[in-house]
């Protein structure tokens, strides 16, 4: 594919294949933007909303000025405690997880590589951010606390209007447009977008941007098990988790409540996987102890068997890193564990999917603390079962047209803020 071909898909696809093969093996470049623009007819996600860290501006730094004798101690008493610091001597956790990120090393190195060398995208990204400035007021505490409205006595009485526009149909023409509101409880009730076209709704003054034939159930984690299907051939073929795992950065931020680890056993990841097969897509930080966990509990109790490891490495709209590679305790990657459920991977038959076999680095721009990027274009060809498939997203911030979202804020991404109208 030529060049000037691959950059256009990529405007209208958001997914850029840095192999130039167009094939889905290698290196990936996605820009979350263009793929969520994708979802919506009348609206579009803003890019300095969803890249919000990217546009804040930087810190200023106060520097004191004056006797020196007022400021020169505590930079001796820095200088001094840092010549008493060692090299802490990494335990046995430690060390397996140094080891894995040794393995992984060579790829992401190469795949980085391939990005920055490839000079028409990164002035296509540096086009892209010109003159753009993040002037919006997101994550400043005003959008609704869902976590915290679902706790209160008065969750089963709270509910959301939405507003569905919908063609009058004279004979056998459409004519203009319509508009039919509708209120539902928010809370514990699933709640489906039956639309060509995206909806609105409204709760306590603020609104909210629902992708068209998307659907949602707000609740904790007592009512998970509402979302199984009557029967399994009605299951899903790609199911995504990203749980709030225990974490002393989130802890610290208060960036919201985490989950201990165990309580994810009890998820009835099988139970929701259809027949025809599932692939799961399981995200997962860089804790050795979690990823032992992952791989030696909670894969098997799901049914997911011999897991292949994804990347996805974290990169400034410039193109470089956000952080150093080798920092122990902060990689600028996470990874993705994705496995099959109720596929026999071993069995040589003619299938309309394709295997999952090695790893793959994807690499975006990051959006707000935990925002992943979009996953089903990245995926399409190794989802197993009927088309289209049937999604999930367990833990979910965001809706995505023709998946069901689960979680205690699946709406937290889709108020107003973060979108304008086309």
């Amino acid at each position: 594919m030529e060049i000037c071909d691959e950059l256009r898909s990529f405007e209208a696809t958001g997914v850029y294949r840095l192999d130039g093969t167009g094939t889905s093996t290698g290196v990936t470049f996605v820009d979350p933007v263009r793929l969520l623009n994708g979802y919506y007819q009348r609206f579009r996600v803003v890019p300095s909303a969803y890249y919000s860290r990217s546009f804040e501006p930087p810190r200023q730094v106060q520097v004191e000025v004056g006797d020196p004798e007022t400021v020169q101690p505590e930079k001796r008493r820095k200088r001094k405690r840092n010549q008493k610091t060692k090299p802490k001597e990494l335990n046995a956790m430690e060390r397996i997880a140094e080891a894995r990120h040794q393995e992984a090393r060579p790829l992401l190195l190469s795949a980085h590589e391939s990005l920055v060398n490839d000079k028409y995208l990164l002035e296509h990204l540096s086009k892209m951010n010109e003159g753009k400035e993040h002037t919006l007021d997101v994550g400043s505490g005003s959008e609704n606390n869902f976590i915290e409205l679902g706790t209160s006595w008065r969750a089963p009485f709270y509910e959301i209007t939405i507003c569905f526009r919908k063609p009058h149909v004279v004979g056998d023409e459409e004519g203009p447009f319509h508009a039919q509101r509708t209120s539902f409880p928010l809370f514990n009730s699933i709640i489906s977008v039956e639309a060509i076209e995206e909806a609105e709704g409204e709760f306590q003054n603020r609104h909210y941007i629902l992708p068209r034939e998307s659907c949602f159930l707000m609740t904790d984690f007592k009512r998970v098990r509402d979302l199984i299907p009557g029967s399994s051939d009605e299951g899903y073929n790609l199911i995504v988790v990203d749980p709030p795992w225990e974490n002393g950065c989130v802890r610290q931020k208060e960036a919201y409540p985490t989950l201990p680890n165990r309580y994810l056993l009890y998820l009835p990841v099988q139970e929701l996987a259809h027949t025809a097969g599932a692939l799961l897509v399981l995200w997962i930080t860089n804790r050795e102890k979690l990823r032992m966990f992952v791989e030696k509990e909670l894969l098997p109790s799901w049914g997911v068997k011999d897991p292949t490891v994804f990347y996805w490495l974290k990169v400034k709209p410039d193109g470089s890193l956000i952080g150093d590679l080798d920092l122990f305790h902060h990689r600028p990657y996470e990874c993705l564990l994705l496995g099959y459920i109720n596929v026999n991977t071993d069995a040589k038959r003619e299938s309309n999917f394709k295997l999952l076999e090695g790893s793959q680095v994807i690499m975006s721009v990051p959006g707000a603390h935990s925002r992943k990027p979009p996953l089903e274009k990245l995926l399409s060809e190794y989802i197993p079962g009927p088309k289209p498939p049937r999604c999930i997203e367990l833990f979910a911030r965001e809706l995505c047209p023709g998946w069901t979202s689960w979680g205690n804020e699946p709406l937290h991404f889709q108020d107003s803020v973060y979108f304008s109208q086309k």
